[in-house]
């Protein structure tokens, strides 16, 4: 199998647990795992998002899906209530993953200044 596909395979898989709640009550993020940690941690290197110039600029969410399919995330959380961050009214299944995920510094919950019940975890 092709390097590349298995490590998306590996990645994808360890997403959707994430997200499926097996790190129950925020674990992530009360252990202070930020993402870049997280993508390190499953052999994705610097210069996989932020090219060979390892340029300290933000990525944009094109070189997200490049290993994460928005319609498959969204399936992973379509039991999430009240309602799916990754599937809303707002955007479909296309937000920004930026507007939630950060790499380096702590992710945030995009929803809340507008809807206070929307009280998700956001890795």
């Amino acid at each position: 199998m092709n390097t590349n596909i298995k490590n998306k395979l590996v990645f994808a898989l360890a997403l959707t647990l994430l997200l499926g709640g097996l790190f129950a009550g925020g674990a992530v993020a009360a252990d202070g795992v930020q993402l870049d940690q997280f993508h390190a941690s499953q052999g994705v290197a610097c210069a996989d998002c932020h090219g060979a110039d390892n340029q300290r600029e933000a990525v944009p969410m094109i070189k997200c899906l490049e290993c994460h399919d928005t319609k498959a995330v969204a399936a992973a959380t379509a039991d999430l209530q009240p309602t799916n961050p990754h599937d809303n009214r707002h955007f479909s299944t296309e937000t920004d993953c930026n507007y939630c995920h950060h790499q380096h510094q702590k992710s945030e919950n995009f929803c809340t200044p507008c809807h206070l019940r929307f009280e998700f975890v956001v890795p």
